[in-house]
């Protein structure tokens, strides 16, 4: 069934975008896409992989000093903030793209242009989230448009793998004056994020005592085969497709080379596994954690010399999330994605974004795209970026963010 944003949030986007000023804004990220690209490409030939972004976050600060934000700091936890402050009576909003990358250090970072692509590694997940961010505050002011409510604009920190959204998780819950929060994520703006997909990821070290692979044979359990008698064990379950559920082992260490004729002490796996529904989510966890005592007990049992023991380490734990699809943040996302030409808009089903985070606390929150719908080949190396019509992911944002941290034109839809 086609989507339909309701008459009273349809009717303040049109009001919103009527406005003169409005649409000098927008007409301004048009022709400003060339300076925002430079700036991107800036931030992205600086090395920042989760836990290393410093120096992004501190070009990206200078550049907040440079646009006139108020209050310009890196946080206690690295993140990169600046605020514009409102003229009164309407929403603080959060809009925020992350700053680090999944690639190393030693990552070579080379601007490659070609077919109308930018190709680097991060140039799109997530340097543009955080070029529009920039974007935005550039248009605000080009066009000198207050907002009601303050805007926090910030780069965030440690969204990737075992960073598990915790620069987000940080600042929102840090920050309790926020009422809406927008993150910039993704390839395109026909799509928009509006629930979370929960997420937990364990390593666990099965222990035993070890020994000489034929001395000991028979003497002594083997963690490793209790192990991989978990893997088995888990690799066999069925999880629902709806609500979207998944469960993946991902690493499996034991030994060593020169240790190749030896039983080892110790055994380490490590997984990872998702759901839309929390309930799932707990479900699976149990789960797994069954399999894993029954796979010890079982290479116990099997031997009856010694007994095999298991810890655990909690990596990433992020909580499922939901909020009404017809939401007033999620139907206006949806207008302006209508607006900027996508006939069809859709809504993702749950996602692993710092909307998230933001949800978790209660917020109304979206995730949108960067810009245009196309592979950006992001977490490989031959990650690019499209020029080409790109500045309309900034225009969504733009306009969301005015609806709700409200403006001249419109009063904060939320």
């Amino acid at each position: 069934m086609k989507y339909q944003v309701s008459d009273k949030v349809q009717g303040s986007f049109n009001t919103l975008v009527a406005d003169a000023n409005v649409q000098k804004a927008l007409k301004f990220m048009e022709d400003d896409q060339n300076v925002v690209v430079e700036k991107q490409v800036e931030l992205t030939l600086i090395p920042a992989p989760t836990g290393h972004e410093e120096k992004k976050a501190q070009r990206m600060l200078e550049m907040f000093k440079e646009e006139g934000l108020t209050d310009c700091h890196i946080d206690e936890y690295g993140n990169c903030v600046g605020i514009r402050k409102g003229t009164g009576g309407g929403k603080t909003t959060l809009i925020e793209g992350h700053m680090d990358t999944v690639f190393a250090l030693d990552t070579k970072l080379e601007d490659i242009r070609e077919d109308g692509y930018i190709k680097i590694p991060g140039i799109s997940d997530d340097t543009r989230g955080c070029a529009v961010v920039l974007s935005t505050i550039r248009a605000l002011n080009a066009a000198n448009i207050q907002t009601k409510g303050d805007i926090h604009f910030v780069g965030t920190v440690q969204e990737e793998g075992t960073g598990a959204l915790r620069g987000m998780k940080y600042y929102v819950t840090h920050h309790p004056e926020l009422q809406a929060s927008i993150s910039v994520d993704g390839p395109g703006y026909q799509g928009v994020t509006y629930e979370a997909t929960g997420i937990q990821t364990y390593e666990v070290r099965f222990n035993g005592i070890g020994g000489h692979a034929c001395g000991m044979f028979g003497k002594v359990a083997n963690p490793l085969h209790a192990a991989a008698r978990a893997i088995t064990k888990i690799s066999e379950f069925r999880v629902p497709s709806d609500p979207m559920t998944t469960f993946a082992v991902t690493n499996f260490h034991a030994g060593s080379f020169e240790a190749v004729h030896a039983i080892v002490p110790q055994a380490t796996i490590r997984f990872n596994f998702r759901s839309n529904s929390q309930e799932e989510l707990e479900k699976l966890r149990k789960r797994i954690f069954d399999a894993i005592e029954e796979a010890c007990k079982e290479e116990t049992d099997r031997w009856g010399q010694d007994t095999i023991t298991y810890e655990v380490e909690h990596i990433c734990d992020v909580n499922a999330g939901h909020q009404d699809s017809h939401a007033p943040i999620v139907e206006a996302s949806m207008a302006a994605a209508h607006y900027l030409g996508c006939e069809e808009p859709e809504l993702g089903d749950g996602g692993s974004t710092n909307c998230n985070r933001a949800l978790e606390v209660g917020l109304p929150a979206v995730c949108l795209g960067i810009g245009c719908d196309y592979d950006t080949f992001c977490h490989t190396l031959n990650e690019r970026f499209k020029i080409e019509g790109a500045y309309k992911g900034c225009q969504q944002t733009l306009l969301l963010a005015l609806l709700c941290a409200g403006c001249d034109a419109v009063d904060s839809i939320i």
